[in-house]
């Protein structure tokens, strides 16, 4: 049985905050892979201006080219009508039946599960892996924790990350205001979104 990470996300610009949380859930859990899975038509941000799946794809697998035990998985992108997180991991748990699924997210989004289509089939499918940083109210976590472990026998983990201030929406501002991503945004997929002419206003 292998044990694989899931770490979805709208990527918009995937960066490295994203992979540092992707890292850490790979060493501190002894998984061995992680797959970074970008968004198709999102639900919570139909509203918003997103490049294509395609091009979303495209900025993972440059951001990730480098480290041998991330893959891209493409099964939202290519899946028409909403995305729902619970058929992402139905899926994968169909693709890849010996393997066991940790499904990667802020400590943030823990609280936002319940109001998911269907969370009891999440946690049925998968351990929450939840990067708690600084400022994370830990006890309000834990007690959301404790809810979930008692009304869906829900398995949950805590990653401690520190803080990381770093967001997809300051990125796009700073792209498109022609200041300096360098550092947050890997080399290639910073020449990849210029060459694009993406978050440029």
């Amino acid at each position: 049985m292998g044990r694989c990470g899931v770490l979805g996300g709208t990527f918009n610009p995937i960066h490295i905050g994203h992979l540092i949380i992707a890292e850490q859930a790979y060493s501190e859990f002894n998984l061995d892979r992680v797959l970074i899975m970008p968004s198709g038509n999102s639900y919570f941000k139909e509203n918003l201006q997103i490049p294509e799946g395609e091009i979303r794809l495209e900025m993972c697998a440059l951001a990730v080219a480098d480290n041998p035990h991330f893959e891209v998985s493409d099964i939202e992108v290519k899946r028409g009508g909403r995305t729902y997180t619970y058929e992402s991991l139905e899926e994968l748990h169909a693709l890849y039946p010996d393997d066991e699924f940790y499904f990667i997210c802020g400590a943030d989004i823990v609280e936002q599960i319940k109001l998911w289509k269907y969370p009891e089939k999440i946690f049925a499918a998968s351990t929450i892996l939840a990067a708690v940083r600084d400022n994370t109210d830990e006890e309000g976590l834990m007690r959301e924790v404790r809810q979930y472990e008692a009304e869906y026998d829900a398995k949950i983990e805590l990653m401690h990350t520190g803080r990381m201030d770093i967001s997809s929406t300051e990125l796009r501002r700073r792209i498109s205001e022609n200041l300096s991503v360098k550092y947050y945004l890997p080399d290639g997929l910073i020449e990849f979104i210029s060459e694009k002419g993406l978050y440029r206003i």
